[in-house]
């Protein structure tokens, strides 16, 4: 599996942005789904994850309420919708799968797309 990541870029404090991940591979809903973030000095963390079915979702506490991670079989692309931006949510912004349930811990993933930098302005 092949996975590109697109979507990020510079906004203000506030605003939105919306990451996309197309993975170029047929049994696209085998693969369970998530994104991960590196902010500068940091280690990379969870963010939100799906699965093949995209009927469960799981987020990191401090993105609920204002992140959305969703999945587009038909496109084979997944989406993360990020709302209320924060300057903390500044960071490289990874799409990553698996073929099984979500994992939490980078890990556990053994397929990862090249990162996207979302910069937040405060």
């Amino acid at each position: 599996v092949q996975l590109q990541a697109s979507g990020g870029g510079l906004v203000q404090a506030g605003g939105s942005l919306r990451l996309s991940c197309v993975a170029a591979e047929r049994s696209f809903s085998r693969y369970a789904m998530a994104w991960f973030r590196r902010a500068a000095g940091k280690e990379r963390e969870f963010v939100a994850g799906i699965r093949g079915s995209g009927m469960s979702t799981t987020y990191a506490d401090s993105v609920k309420g204002r992140f959305t991670i969703s999945r587009d079989s038909a496109k084979n692309t997944v989406y993360l919708q990020m709302n209320s931006l924060k300057p903390e949510d500044t960071a490289v912004y990874f799409c990553a799968a698996r073929s099984m349930s979500v994992g939490l811990g980078p890990f556990e993933y053994d397929i990862w797309g090249r990162g996207t930098q979302v910069t937040v302005s405060s």
